[in-house]
């Protein structure tokens, strides 16, 4: 398929195109019911407070009505959107477009669409910068790297995708599955590092924002962390080498981390996703104030050979921000109601459910 660049301009026009697209269709789209919009001072119920952390998949290249109700009730925060959901640009501009008004129908926050942009292999939006790979972009400049990153981010917006899946910060170690794929920029820090500062800069140059993965870092796996149940056994020195690409990110104003599947030994052993040691060293260590996000849950609760809801209960009660659900619509709809009991229980505490919600919207206004 032919790839095709986006000038500023053209972005530009198109994001006046969405937004005037989005109100000829405000209250209007089928299966929506209108509602009356929150007052600006009223507080999420325990509902939202939960239902503001999932970010989940659609099928199709059409949300259903059943996304879109659970959308308008609150109970969805963000959407992930994959090739088989994406068609051209103006499918897309009209996609993203449906779920918005789904969202400010219910009078909640506007949602966070994200997708995968990484390049080359990895690339939702066909039409899309970059051409090449990070394993291609670590060999040229940053200056070469940021501009790839903002034309990918231009088209993104002009999409209404507000949320890159990317860059990958993993250093590339022997044997690495990322690297065999063309996912990272290169086998040291110092090739690494000032590679993803670029492109995290390259999308905020474009009003799109960067997440970075996989933290603490997945460049020694040898196989998918998605479907294999990986353990990574560096020691905390050599950990700590992997980290500098993800301080050089924060350094850069990355506003969203993803972490990895993998466990740590040097760590507390436990998946990423629910180690509190891995919060810790992220935000205490790191000094990390954004959203973090768990990288796919379906693959670490196959894996893991546990159930997808314990796996998002765990991962909610570590603290992480976004739990990213990637299967069927009735399998994030089972996880929701689950993580509600946990909250309505208290095994998720409402201090963390108003943190995590504190950042989620600090996400949502600065890139909405």
């Amino acid at each position: 398929m032919p790839s095709y660049r986006i000038s500023s301009s053209h972005a530009a026009a198109a994001l006046v195109a969405i937004v005037g697209f989005g109100l000829a269709l405000g209250g209007g789209v089928v299966g929506i019911r209108p509602a009356a919009a929150r007052p600006a001072a009223a507080q999420p119920t325990l509902a939202e407070l939960v239902g503001q952390r999932l970010v989940v998949a659609i099928r199709g290249t059409r949300p259903s009505a059943g996304i879109l109700e659970r959308i308008r009730q609150g109970e969805i925060g963000g959407v992930i959107l994959f090739g088989g959901n994406i068609s051209g640009p103006a499918q897309l501009q009209q996609l993203t477009s449906t779920l918005q008004v789904a969202a400010r129908a219910g009078g909640q926050p506007r949602l966070l669409i994200a997708t995968d942009q990484e390049g080359g292999t990895v690339r939702r939006l066909a039409w899309a910068a970059p051409d090449d790979g990070a394993s291609v972009l670590g060999g040229s400049s940053a200056a070469s790297i940021r501009k790839e990153a903002r034309l990918a981010g231009l088209a993104m917006r002009a999409g209404g995708v507000t949320v890159d899946l990317a860059p990958v910060a993993d250093v590339a170690g022997p044997g690495s599955f990322l690297a065999a794929q063309g996912r990272t920029f290169g086998s040291t820090p110092a090739v690494v590092s000032p590679a993803v500062s670029a492109f995290t800069q390259g999308l905020a140059d474009a009003h799109v924002a960067a997440t970075v993965k996989h933290f603490p870092g997945i460049g020694d796996a040898r196989q998918n962390t998605d479907r294999f149940a990986i353990r990574i056994g560096l020691g905390r020195p050599a950990l700590d080498r992997g980290l500098a690409p993800f301080r050089a990110a924060i350094d850069a104003g990355a506003p969203l981390v993803m972490v990895s599947n993998a466990s740590y030994a040097a760590l507390d052993g436990k998946p990423a996703a629910w180690s509190p040691a891995v919060q810790r060293l992220l935000r205490g260590e790191l000094g990390f104030s954004g959203v973090t996000m768990t990288d796919a849950l379906d693959g670490t609760a196959a894996t893991r050979a546990r159930a997808l809801s314990s796996v998002a209960v765990l991962s909610a009660q570590a603290g992480v921000d976004l739990l990213l659900l990637i299967g069927s619509e009735s399998s994030s709809d089972e996880v929701y109601g689950k993580l509600l009991a946990a909250a309505e229980s208290g095994r998720i505490p409402s201090g963390s459910l108003r943190r995590s919600y504190e950042r989620i919207q600090s996400l949502k206004r600065a890139y909405g």
